[in-house]
């Protein structure tokens, strides 16, 4: 039954890939033309000649989804061409700077994930047990006072909390540094705890309040009233039993985000100027390297897909009477 379903999901993966990469393509050759891309790599003044050798290298004077050129293959497009090799896993090379993209994946991998670890493992502890103690002190001006700041706090802007938290942490009392990443063992941690504070900060409000939410319906169950009935405390009630059901609306939250992690953070690793892989999507965009876009996006569409399957996974798991159909 399990391999059946498995088999089932990683079918329906395909066409949900090929979409992906189709309105990826789409987005990024509408936007400008090959030629436009190799002129702006290049230089405008390049000679035609290079240009042309630029595109031929990298498949881009094929049609791009039908090729009707006489003494050539109907497919021998550059869609086909491009999903082809990412079929291979063969993530090719970068168009601005020729080097493997596989290298540059392998060279920031390890500073995203210094990130986004810490972020994902103290932003969900901390939520976990401060959504606890509100659920514990349900009803009064604890709860009413945690939930007003976690509303003021989801109210602020992820973007300002970063802005604000670099400058005044960063530039007016200069306790870490603004900006920069060195990879020297234990000398990197100060250049991880500014981003990874603000980052675990701007996620809490909004955290505490989805998490709260979860345990408090939970305690509206016959279990719970059970339990109480059978003299169980308040604490090992709320600790034990309602923590443990409340794991399978968790586990979504928490097997769902782990694609992220390992994609890195955009805006934190832009602001802090950290060479991770959400960084390296940034610089691609903005100069206009496709074949890292292409690979990113990819990627991160195989994670993410796998981490809806992890889930489910994860569903059977702590939970006994799900069963896969």
């Amino acid at each position: 039954m399990m391999r059946d379903y498995l088999f089932r999901r990683l079918l329906s993966a395909i066409p949900i890939l090929i979409g992906v990469m189709l309105l990826t393509f789409l987005l990024f050759f509408v936007m400008q033309t090959p030629r436009a891309m190799a002129l702006r790599i290049l230089g405008p003044k390049v000679p035609p000649e290079a240009v042309a050798n630029w595109l031929h290298h990298r498949g881009y004077d094929k049609p791009r989804f039908l090729n009707l050129r006489p003494g050539e293959r109907v497919w021998d497009t550059q869609f086909v061409r491009h999903m082809t090799a990412l079929a291979r896993f063969d993530l090719g090379r970068s168009d601005a700077t020729g080097e493997p993209v596989a290298a540059m994946f392998r060279r920031g991998m390890i500073p995203s994930l210094l990130i986004t670890l810490p972020v994902f493992l103290v932003g969900l502890c901390l939520a976990v047990s401060v959504a606890l103690l509100l659920v514990l002190a349900r009803e009064s001006a604890l709860d009413f006072v945690g939930a007003l700041l976690c509303v003021g706090m989801m109210s602020v802007p992820y973007m300002a909390w970063v802005i604000f938290g670099q400058w005044l942490m960063g530039v007016k009392l200069t306790w870490f540094p603004a900006f920069g990443f060195d990879l020297a063992g234990l000398g990197t941690t100060r250049f991880l705890v500014l981003p990874v504070a603000l980052a675990v900060l701007a996620g809490l409000g909004a955290d505490v309040r989805l998490y709260r939410a979860i345990f408090l319906e939970e305690i509206r169950q016959d279990y719970v009233r059970t339990a109480r009935a059978k003299g169980a405390s308040a604490r090992r009630v709320l600790f034990v039993h309602v923590l443990k059901n409340g794991m399978i609306s968790l586990a979504t939250l928490v097997v769902a985000s782990l694609p992220f992690l390992i994609m890195g953070s955009l805006v934190l690793e832009s602001f802090f100027g950290i060479p991770g892989l959400g960084n390296l999507m940034m610089n691609a965009i903005r100069t206009s390297d496709f074949a890292v876009v292409r690979a990113s996006v990819w990627l991160g569409s195989l994670l993410y897909l796998g981490g809806l399957l992890l889930t489910d996974l994860a569903y059977a798991l702590v939970d006994p009477r799900v069963r896969f159909q």
